[in-house]
């Protein structure tokens, strides 16, 4: 059995996220994780802060702090909010742990001795009004090849162009906004990308096609465009130093790697930290160096995949060491507010950390992955979350539980019911059940998250249309048995939808789970057949009602929604 190595793409550290970098990266990350665990299968699922850059610098400046202190502090709220969304990593480190400066150091030394690295001057351009070299996601201006107004000096978020910030036509500081820029000469590291272009093409031809269209379409346009030599280095204060025993002059120059280079990096680092950090030894270079065992698996959306599937991968090829490189790469599309982007910097939209105020964390978890943004962007509205909460959670899962609880400890006191044999309509339900269930096993397997969330809906609606169907508060009243029959299968089914929601909805999934005094109830997975027989909890077994799952909407929630958040009905 394989063993599968998970990563999200990192967090900046500058701020707390809004809801499309959760739902682009980590949270799909971590239903696929907990499903593979429920499946009895060794997981390990690593992600980080990536703390390192010019706005790093810069927001630490703004605060007044020590940008060390700074990023201290954000990782721990990053990690609070991560914490509240129930994101169960195996760990969260810091691309500024020494880990990653050790293994980052190692890499490049690698790629200098395979010839992949080299010294070359250059002409950078230097801030008059700033007085410093401008890293190139500081530099802003007219993309030439699309015409977009806000490119970066590294790459146009419109058309995904690599660029260097002499194309940008109207280059203006994005620190003070200042045209006055002159370029200057320096010295920087160079990744010889060129050099490595068809071992790269060769890489993605033996392992992208099976990867989303998306990964495989931007990944291959980088190719067809021509790999370009990078600059690896940076003037900076902040970030992983060149190593001197490799480039001493350059170290005693202060020079840093950009951080393109070092945060993939820290996914290996990441994994040293979890290493270095447990009580007991544990091997993490089993899940990264000559891990022919592991099946790797990245999540991210659609601006990372270039450095993912091209950039990162010629660095680990190009040491000519025996790194594990990535198995499939699940790429998202944007989430939009209203159609229109969310934005860390223009505080548009619902971020993380409020999200969490308003309502618990499942409402997010299950609406983000009923409306992932899978083969096309998807816009983020109140009136749609509104509707999924109370259509989905509240009326068809939440009711659900609460009816089938409350009914039979009216009727039949605090355990579950014997009743009657299971007849036709039970045998009906159970092979309904695990052909829904063999369908949300393999949407789950395939990482098509929409379709795995209306699988599992339709699982929680089929419990509904039994009910209706034999309806126990009629059957009770000429038939105890068989309102007991019915009443005891519904609680099957609180107890197989506990256990196969977890994924999705794990505090839900839990509570669901421990309305039942089940002795040994150790599973962590039913399997379609298993499911069938829908008799997991016999009768006899002592049950609580537990609180309201999923509270509704209302309307005036909804317009207090609108007006603190803005947007309004289209």
């Amino acid at each position: 059995m394989a063993r599968h190595l998970i990563t999200s793409a990192l967090p900046y550290i500058n701020g707390i996220k809004h809801l499309g970098n959760m739902v682009g990266s980590m949270l799909p990350a971590d239903v696929y994780a907990r499903y593979l665990r429920q499946r009895g299968h060794d997981v390990l699922y690593v992600c980080a802060t990536d703390e390192h850059g010019t706005p790093a610098e810069l927001a630490a400046k703004e605060a007044g702090l020590p940008v060390a202190e700074f990023c201290a502090q954000q990782h721990e709220a990053q990690k609070a909010v991560y914490d509240g969304f129930h994101l169960a990593f195996d760990y969260f480190g810091r691309s500024s742990s020494p880990q990653n400066v050790e293994i980052t150091q190692r890499v490049a030394r690698s790629l200098h001795a395979g010839g992949f690295i080299e010294e070359r001057a250059i002409r950078q351009v230097y801030s008059l009004a700033d007085g410093r070299f401008l890293p190139d996601r500081y530099i802003v201006g007219t993309c030439p090849h699309c015409g977009y107004d806000k490119a970066r000096g590294d790459q146009c978020e419109n058309c995904t162009r690599v660029l260097d910030p002499t194309d940008l036509v109207d280059a203006r500081s994005a620190i003070s906004g200042s045209s006055e820029l002159e370029v200057r000469e320096t010295r920087h590291l160079f990744l010889l990308q060129s050099k490595l272009a068809h071992e790269v093409e060769a890489w993605i031809d033996a392992v992208g096609g099976e990867w989303p269209t998306l990964a495989s379409s931007i990944a291959r346009k980088w190719l067809t465009e021509g790999l370009q030599d990078r600059a690896i280095t940076r003037d900076l204060e902040w970030g992983v130093p060149v190593p001197a025993d490799t480039w001493p002059e350059l170290a005693a120059e202060g020079k840093v790697f950009y951080v393109w280079f070092d945060a993939p990096v820290e996914y290996i680092g990441a994994t040293k930290e979890w290493a270095d950090h447990a009580p007991a030894e544990r091997d993490w270079e089993s899940w990264w160096y000559r891990a022919e065992d592991v099946r790797y698996t990245e999540f991210m959306a659609k601006d990372n995949v270039p450095f993912h599937t091209v950039m990162f991968p010629a660095i680990q090829l190009g040491t000519r060491e025996p790194w594990k490189k990535v198995d499939y790469v699940k790429a998202f599309n944007w989430l939009t507010y209203y159609g229109g982007k969310f934005s860390t910097s223009q505080k548009r939209g619902v971020f993380t950390d409020t999200a969490l105020e308003l309502l618990p964390a499942d409402y997010w978890r299950y609406f983000l992955m009923a409306h992932a943004p899978e083969s096309d962007d998807t816009s983020f509205t109140w009136e749609l979350f509104t509707a999924t909460v109370n259509k989905d959670l509240a009326d068809t899962l939440g009711n659900f539980v609460n009816r089938v609880l409350s009914f039979s400890r009216k009727r039949f006191g605090d355990e579950v019911p014997a009743g009657a044999p299971a007849g036709p309509a039970e045998e009906r339900l159970g092979a309904e059940i695990a052909e829904l269930l063999t369908e949300y096993q393999e949407q789950l397997d395939a990482l098509q998250f929409r379709k795995a969330a209306q699988a599992l809906r339709a699982l929680w609606s089929a419990g509904n249309v039994y009910l209706e169907e034999k309806a126990p508060w009629l059957e009770i009243k000429t038939d105890q048995d068989a309102a007991a029959l019915t009443l005891r299968t519904a609680m099957n089914l609180i107890h197989l939808y506990a256990i196969v929601s977890e994924p999705i909805i794990p505090a839900s999934a839990r509570a669901m789970r421990d309305a039942f005094a089940l002795d040994g109830d150790t599973a962590t997975w039913v399997a379609p057949e298993q499911a069938r027989a829908l008799a997991a909890v016999p009768a006899g077994t002592p049950f609580t009602v537990p609180p309201v799952l999923f509270a509704k909407i209302s309307e005036d929630d909804l317009a207090a929604y609108r007006e603190r958040f803005g947007g309004a009905e289209e």
